[in-house]
């Protein structure tokens, strides 16, 4: 991986009237790198895509994209970006070929030059058999191909992807990913998509997580999981209040009390669970364990489900 970064992020914030969607933003994503931007709705990421994307500018802030400046390089830095948006921007009416035809002209190519590029996504994309298909006739999987060939037909340097995974079933997302791994691994494409599946961040090389406009962990997958003590106990009874006091008492421990379940972050926890249970035999319902998930990473750094997030904004 080149350590020359493609993207610097510098203390970005966005306001929409008194409303801060943005708030201090700071964060680099190296060339080559496929990096994640992962939060509940409402946390800030598709404001985030839409700056990256020079469709909205920030309030204060600065970012720079393979060294411009965005603010005032904007035109330079949109043809080296490739960008496949959460809403379809596909004309459903065309076929494949005519989306990829049109959206070449926007780039300036025309010709055996743009006939070869769309022949080779065509290829890459497992479309050629589909090609005068029209879109309206194809499945969802199959239109995602087709809007990450419009994204990567001009040969970008950096992939912007807004939620990628939105409206496809488990299948056709195990494809997309793949062609992700294999841009990234093969092709040497940068990739920064946001999403709000847990699945899909553990993929990439690094993941920011994004709270009420606040970017509250960044890191690795691996060293993000590392951060929470241990493994994660949840535990329901019929007074969680008096067993949290009791817990945080007999043991030294801090339990935390999140949407009606008391959570504990502790090692070896399945030989803590056995005295727990014994110790207060009459105060739990049921108790589970596991080992810490970024979702365990988000509530760790925020003190929120990630769900419950998503419908307190």
């Amino acid at each position: 991986m080149n350590l020359s970064p493609a993207v610097v992020v510098d203390d970005l914030c966005r306001r929409y009237g008194p409303r801060v969607a943005l708030d201090h933003v700071s964060f680099s994503v190296a060339r080559g790198e496929m990096f994640a931007l992962l939060g509940p709705n409402g946390g800030g990421k598709t404001t985030l895509f839409k700056i990256l994307t020079t469709l909205l500018p920030a309030t204060s802030g600065e970012v720079r994209i393979f060294d411009h400046e965005l603010r005032s390089h904007a035109h330079a830095i949109r043809a080296r970006l490739g960008v496949v948006f959460q809403s379809p921007s596909l004309d459903r009416k065309l076929t494949v070929v005519e989306n990829l035809r049109h959206h070449g002209h926007l780039y300036g190519l025309r010709g055996q030059v743009l006939r070869e590029r769309i022949a080779a996504m065509l290829d890459r994309m497992g479309l050629r058999e589909r090609a005068q298909d029209l879109v309206e006739t194809l499945s969802g999987g199959l239109q995602r191909r087709v809007e990450l060939a419009k994204g990567l037909l001009h040969k970008p340097d950096l992939l912007l992807l807004d939620e990628p995974s939105t409206g496809l079933d488990p299948g056709a997302r195990r494809d997309f990913n793949w062609y992700l791994s294999h841009l990234r691994e093969q092709e040497g494409v940068t990739i920064i998509l946001t999403t709000h599946i847990m699945e899909e961040a553990e993929r990439c090389d690094r993941v920011g997580i994004l709270h009420q406009g606040r970017l509250v962990a960044l890191g690795t997958p691996d060293a993000l999981k590392a951060q929470v003590g241990g493994d994660v106990i949840a535990i329901q009874g019929p007074r969680l209040e008096t067993l949290r006091d009791q817990l945080s008492k007999r043991f030294a421990c801090n339990p935390v009390l999140i949407d009606g379940t008391l959570r504990i972050e502790r090692p070896n926890g399945h030989e803590f669970i056995r005295e727990i249970v014994a110790t207060f035999p009459d105060e739990i319902q049921s108790v589970t364990f596991g080992k810490p998930t970024l979702e365990d990473v988000f509530i760790h750094q925020t003190g929120h489900q990630f769900w419950r997030a998503e419908h307190e904004r």
